[in-house]
């Protein structure tokens, strides 16, 4: 099923792509526009995961600048069958995580600071184990390039906004409303692509294998509780909305942009799943 959805998003993209291309310049437009879409497709598929950690501001940790943290994703990674992910910390205070990668053996984990200091260990394990489950179940790729391209388009969008508001100051006007008109229209096409690509029930699978792989499901919604509060008092306004599919929760709990991105079922229905499952034994 991720597979077909891989597949559709990059058809869908390119069907975009090479229609925008005609519009614009007919028959060579459309040629050119469709290596455009073969291009955009080729490293969206390879170097997503880069990209998202990028955007994001992860950085590489190595075992002894955090030991801890690696011992309990290796322990977990171990429990799940699969090759031990790579590791990075993003220098937010709002507390979050997301794993990315094309597969299993070139997967990603990266955790704010914030989460490293308001969880315990057992509840950093449930998160772990949580996102090493997107891992397990293959569904990193797809949200990953969804999550890349839309972020993307709306960087366009915001590049041109900040671009063209200095422009007009130059003239004595305080802002270039084509370009925020951009913006609006833009921002729902990305969307749609994360709409297209991303299930809302992945959230629920991912809480349901990482609670088997850290071993109690409570765990893991004691983090979420937690996650869900810090959130709301320390927002990321600062990450790119696009992303937030990738995110264990909403970066941005309050931007209108940020809700039209989302993809995350209601955080009280994946505490009270993993509760019910709990108390009939995971």
């Amino acid at each position: 099923m991720n597979m077909l959805r891989t597949i559709l998003l990059m058809g869908t993209l390119t069907a975009l792509i090479v229609l925008l291309g005609g519009l614009l310049g007919g028959k060579a437009g459309l040629m050119i526009a469709f290596i455009v879409a073969v291009i955009t497709n080729f490293f969206s598929y390879w170097y997503s995961a880069p990209m998202a950690l990028s955007i994001s501001g992860a950085q590489p940790v190595e075992r002894e600048e955090a030991p801890e943290l690696y011992e309990i994703v290796a322990r977990l990674a171990r429990r799940a069958e699969i090759p031990i992910p790579r590791i990075y910390i993003i220098p937010s205070s709002s507390p979050n995580a997301f794993a990315t990668g094309r597969d299993p053996q070139h997967s990603a984990i990266a955790v704010t600071a914030g989460i490293l200091q308001m969880l315990n260990e057992h509840e950093l394990e449930g998160v772990l184990a949580h996102e090493l489950g997107h891992v397990r179940n293959r569904d990193i790729l797809i949200t990953t390039m969804a999550a890349v391209l839309a972020s993307v388009i709306t960087m366009v969008a915001h590049w041109g906004m900040y671009l063209g508001s200095f422009d007009s100051e130059e003239d004595g006007r305080g802002g270039n409303p084509l370009f925020a008109l951009l913006l609006v229209i833009l921002a729902p096409i990305a969307a749609f692509f994360i709409q297209l690509a991303v299930s809302r029930s992945r959230e629920f699978e991912a809480d349901a294998t990482g609670a088997r792989i850290c071993g109690n499901p409570n765990e893991l919604a004691s983090a979420l509780e937690k996650i869900d509060q810090g959130a709301q008092l320390y927002p990321d306004r600062r990450s790119n909305p696009a992303l937030s599919p990738l995110y264990i929760v909403k970066p941005d709990q309050g931007s209108w942009i940020a809700n039209l991105f989302s993809t995350h079922p209601p955080i009280p229905e994946r505490i009270k799943r993993l509760r019910e499952m709990a108390m009939i034994g995971g």
